[in-house]
């Protein structure tokens, strides 16, 4: 498989967070390998934010980390998890799923999906940051939580012809396992052999999310992708917080 690092690391940047960069020559799924590191990018960022409020109390560092994690990514996987909380319930056939998650309107399954994923994401913040592990943990939440989107576009059809996920195409065997692989290196360095009990709870969550998008629309879309991440990160936070 050909790599353009720089290149593939500013695209994945680009795609998923709102940071300032551009990708001149975008190589779709071919660079999804690299969507670790742009999650590093975001949790290390997220990490800074946390220590300069070192000084304040655990539920506002944790809320204001929380904040910086949310904004370096336009709330992109946010949206995700609401859209595939409307989508995936709301509906009763798969046509009417997809129109459902491709509306810009949230719907009662998408609220509640929102005021869980940062309730429970805060929640498990402040425990770290009153414990004083919270730097690592948003770095390696950030690696980690973007590992599982990378195996949902590799084991997944496109759901439907258009939009995020099929504008970007599938990665090959190759580049998934490249990105797994990296995200696997980061996690050991990170959270040393704890990330092993970790790597299987985030296999048993991606496989129990793929089994419900094939069941429930026969496939992935950009909006699964984001939900896959924001449950990865709560499973994350909530085992690391334990």
């Amino acid at each position: 498989m050909p790599l353009a690092v720089p290149g593939d690391v500013a695209e994945a940047i680009a795609l998923l967070t709102r940071l300032p960069v551009r990708a001149r020559t975008p190589r779709g799924g071919a660079a999804a390998w690299a969507y670790p590191l742009a999650g590093l990018t975001a949790g290390a960022v997220a990490a800074l934010v946390a220590a300069a409020a070192g000084g304040l109390p655990p539920a506002i560092t944790a809320g204001l980390a929380l904040t910086a994690m949310v904004a370096l990514t336009g709330a992109l996987h946010e949206d995700g998890l609401a859209d595939s909380a409307d989508g995936l319930w709301g509906g009763w056939t798969v046509q009417r799923r997809l129109e459902i998650m491709k509306d810009s309107r949230v719907g009662t399954y998408g609220v509640i999906a929102l005021v869980l994923s940062l309730g429970l994401r805060w929640a498990a913040l402040t425990s770290l940051a009153a414990a004083g592990g919270l730097t690592l943990v948003l770095i390696a939440a950030g690696v980690l939580s973007r590992a599982p989107m990378l195996a949902i576009m590799g084991a997944l059809p496109h759901a439907r012809s258009t939009g995020l996920s099929a504008t970007v195409g599938r990665p090959g065997s190759d580049t998934v396992l490249l990105g797994l692989g990296l995200s696997g290196l980061a996690g050991f360095a990170l959270l040393g052999f704890g990330i092993l009990p970790l790597a299987a709870l985030l296999f048993v969550t991606t496989l129990a999310i793929a089994r419900i998008a094939k069941a429930r629309i026969d496939g992935q879309t950009g909006d699964i992708l984001g939900a896959t991440q924001q449950i990865s990160e709560i499973a994350i936070l909530i085992y690391l917080a334990a």
